[in-house]
């Protein structure tokens, strides 16, 4: 094997992450399992079990179910373990006003021009958006709107302003898996993919001004909308 064959293998050689990236990569497979009630409310999440399944020891594992813990997303109980806490739309309205405000902060703090890539990801989630609505599940629905949220904090080069609009994101996500039958999947699918065109036609033309904003309003006509049938659901007969 000559150097240059060696130095090519060398640099197509995965690199072996570090403690720092194995425990963030944990985090996000944890919050994400949660978000999509794959652990839902109330079940238990065991250190040994999940140190098992990740092939380390039970401190990193610790050190992310705090870190969970301090997200709302996970409750210790002492004596019992690490519970995944429940979620309740009327308890969660002082976050969804708190994202409405720092919705609108995208277009104005530090905003980062788009690329033709990046609009054509968002052209992407939009058609994957058509295609899922051809046989729509609950599932596809939140892991879409994941992946946009991501393209949306991209949007902004303010790392505290998307350090706080993640994890309060995170907290709101499952509120609308639980609803869902409430609210009618097809109809959130609408309302979501309009909420993409809107913020891509916006991009298309480098007003980021119009994105906060546009952003703003579908996170108050959701949070209008979960309310109507939370409303309407208490009131029902029976």
């Amino acid at each position: 094997m000559t150097l240059d064959t060696n130095m090519k293998a060398e640099a197509a050689a995965p690199r072996p992450l570090s403690a720092r990236e194995r425990s963030e990569r944990i985090y996000r497979i944890l919050r994400d399992r949660i978000c999509l009630l794959d652990h839902a409310p109330g079940s238990f999440l065991s250190e040994e079990e999940l140190a098992q399944e990740f092939e380390i020891s039970r401190t990193p594992v610790r050190r992310v179910l705090a870190r969970l813990e301090a997200e709302g997303l996970v409750q210790s109980v002492h004596g019992v373990g690490t519970i995944v806490t429940d979620v309740d739309i009327e308890e969660l309205q002082q976050v969804y006003h708190l994202r409405m405000e720092l919705a609108e902060m995208i277009g104005r703090l530090s905003p980062v021009p788009r690329t033709a890539g990046d609009l054509d990801r968002i052209r992407d989630l939009i058609r994957q958006c058509d295609e899922a609505m051809a046989a729509p599940d609950q599932r596809a629905f939140l892991r879409l709107n994941m992946d946009f949220f991501y393209e949306l904090t991209a949007l902004t080069g303010n790392q505290p302003l998307r350090e706080i609009s993640e994890r309060l994101y995170f907290q709101v996500a499952r509120v609308v898996l639980k609803m869902m039958p409430q609210l009618g999947l097809i109809e959130e699918f609408s309302a979501f993919r309009r909420e993409m065109a809107e913020i891509l036609a916006a991009a298309e033309i480098g007003d980021w001004a119009s994105i906060g904003h546009i952003r703003r309003a579908h996170i108050s006509m959701s949070f209008r909308r979960m309310m109507l049938h939370r409303n309407s659901a208490a009131q029902a007969p029976g």
